[in-house]
């Protein structure tokens, strides 16, 4: 009973050392934010498994905002009953700007993204799925634009017919792009809507209405689609994370178009909300194992995939999801696999 009571104690005290996050060797005492740091950049430094981060993390909440970083910044490490924690030390670099005649505070520093913005912006903000074609169809279109014009830009006006919601007057305006199918089952997952650009609805008579392009990326055709603008929140302060639950899914596209993908380039991925994705996730990226053939055998082999990178999930659909390779050991293409890290 003794040995069996003993044995089960010492499982139980393994699998608490297997749960601890594990520090990365040479990791500092203390680290002061500085402009240009991004949180992954951060949990680098401290961690050998980066999305590990919230284990490590303990927001004082005492401080404003305490579940934000800024530059000046310090990150003391800790532990609390044996356990490393992360504590924030509000730096004073946040400071005011003082003007005359008056005095106005502002800040002077935002806080630290969780990865490069730059690379991501045009995803968060005017990048759209749809999960049907209906939508695409029942959607408003251009139907002209002024003096006959076949292709508009910036600062034109165009005209589209359809029903247009009354509550709203900015539009994005898409061209129905790629549609992207399970590699398994080829079953349809969505459908990617190309940017085109921006405009606002200045008059209406009956379903034909007045449009004022205000940004374009390229030119606005007939038969481009109107979208009501969306009008959410752009989180780009999430926590990087596993997955709560498993995760096997492929690369299946590559949005600007290139063949070799690479480190801080953006993925579509064939998993999204409905399969338990969240953004924030940290996924690992396997290389394809190719079929070969036994020359002994004459059977064909399936080479095992190999583990080339890292991940995350920055934008998520119901079945396909935006990601950035944060990662890569090697030059990575369209069907490398993902799971979970």
């Amino acid at each position: 009973m003794r040995k069996s009571l003993l044995a089960l104690l010492l499982l139980a005290a393994t699998g608490l050392v297997q749960a601890q996050v594990q520090l990365r060797d040479g990791h500092p005492q203390s680290y002061t934010v500085v402009a240009g740091d991004t949180l992954w950049d951060i949990s680098g430094k401290f961690l050998s498994q980066p999305w590990k981060w919230p284990q490590l993390w303990r927001a004082n909440p005492q401080v404003h905002d305490p579940d934000l970083i800024y530059p000046g910044d310090t990150l003391n490490l800790i532990y609390v009953d044996g356990q490393p924690r992360i504590v924030l030390n509000r730096g004073e670099s946040r400071g005011t700007i003082k003007l005359s005649p008056r005095v106005r505070s502002t800040p002077i520093a935002d806080a630290i993204p969780t990865i490069p913005l730059g690379a991501i912006n045009a995803f968060l903000l005017n990048n759209r799925i749809m999960d049907t074609a209906e939508q695409f169809e029942d959607a408003p279109y251009i139907v002209a634009g002024n003096g006959e014009r076949v292709l508009s830009g910036a600062g034109d006006r165009i005209y589209a017919r359809g029903s247009f919601d009354p509550a709203h007057v900015s539009y994005g305006i898409f061209r129905k792009g790629k549609t992207y199918y399970d590699p398994e089952t080829d079953e349809p997952l969505g459908i990617n809507g190309d940017d085109i650009g921006s405009g606002e609805v200045v008059a209406r008579e009956g379903d034909v209405a007045t449009v004022q392009m205000q940004r374009s990326t390229q030119e606005v055709r007939l038969g481009d689609r109107l979208f009501v603008s969306e009008e959410r929140a752009i989180n780009s302060n999430f926590l990087p994370s596993e997955p709560k639950q498993e995760i096997r899914g492929t690369i299946i596209d590559v949005p600007r178009g290139v063949t070799q993908i690479g480190e801080f380039d953006v993925v579509t991925l064939d998993r999204g909300r409905l399969d338990g994705l969240a953004e924030g996730n940290v996924l690992a990226i396997y290389k394809a194992g190719e079929t070969v053939r036994d020359r002994i055998t004459g059977e064909q082999v399936k080479i095992p995939d190999e583990r080339s990178g890292l991940l995350m999930v920055f934008r998520t659909y119901n079945r396909l999801s935006y990601a950035m390779v944060l990662h890569a050991s090697r030059s990575l293409a369209v069907n490398d696999r993902v799971r979970n890290p």
